[in-house]
């Protein structure tokens, strides 16, 4: 009996020993037991940028030059649920827009009532303003009435205000900044000490005299806010 016994518990412990042994060998071949990082964190949502991904973008006026009107009249297609853009249009959940650039910041047409965030901003609608308030209304005036998310592509801003300007407003368009110039991120453009070539070239260049009716750098336009 006791020979049996032993033999019955012998190959239990045999079995165990095996069934050890291939859990081990699984899993290192088919390395269950050591998860990889995956190379992209987290899902994906569509319509929200990277966090810092704007942080080099160029100025709105690199996209004025090449906007497209009628472009920018699809886009307006977003807004129609609460604007008017019409001479004459009546305002709706948001003011009518028609000759809204220039114009001063939180005044519109026919009495509409603006949030206090937009009235004391102070400034007119200049395109800088307006794409600043189109791209995200509740960081440029927080406070606003305004539910619009905003426009995150400069493409999509560029073409909606040469359409809004043509709405009875046709402001000059902004100089565009010139070709290959870089954009320094926020924050930054504090020029790095010169060498000592630079820094002789740059004397030599103070002695050099100075030419009249050179160009001059267009003056800043005033603030604005879009409605």
């Amino acid at each position: 009996m006791d020979d049996r016994f032993n033999t019955i518990a012998g190959w239990t412990l045999f079995a165990g020993v095996v069934a050890l042994g291939l859990s081990s060998v699984s899993a290192r071949y088919f390395n269950a037991n050591n998860p990889h990082r995956p190379e992209k964190m987290g899902y994906e949502i569509e319509g929200v940028e990277a966090e810092g991904g704007d942080a080099a973008e160029q100025p709105i006026a690199a996209f004025l030059a090449t906007a497209d009107v009628e472009k920018g009249k699809a886009v307006f297609a977003k807004c129609t649920s609460c604007h008017t853009i019409d001479q004459g249009g009546a305002n709706g959940i948001g003011p009518n827009l028609y000759g809204v650039m220039g114009e001063a910041i939180g005044q519109g047409h026919g009495g509409f009532a603006f949030s206090d965030a937009l009235k004391t901003k102070g400034g007119n609608w200049t395109f800088e303003a307006m794409s600043d308030w189109l791209k995200s209304p509740k960081a440029f005036a927080p406070g606003t009435k305004m539910t619009f998310a905003g426009l995150s592509k400069p493409e999509d801003r560029a073409n909606l205000l040469v359409y809004m300007n043509s709405m009875g407003s046709n402001l000059p368009l902004p100089a565009a900044p010139a070709a290959g110039a870089d954009v320094a991120p926020a924050g930054e453009g504090a020029e790095p000490a010169p060498s000592g070539e630079q820094a002789e070239a740059g004397a030599m260049a103070q002695e050099a005299p100075k030419v009249e009716g050179g160009d001059k750098a267009p003056g800043s336009s005033a603030d604005s806010v879009a409605p």
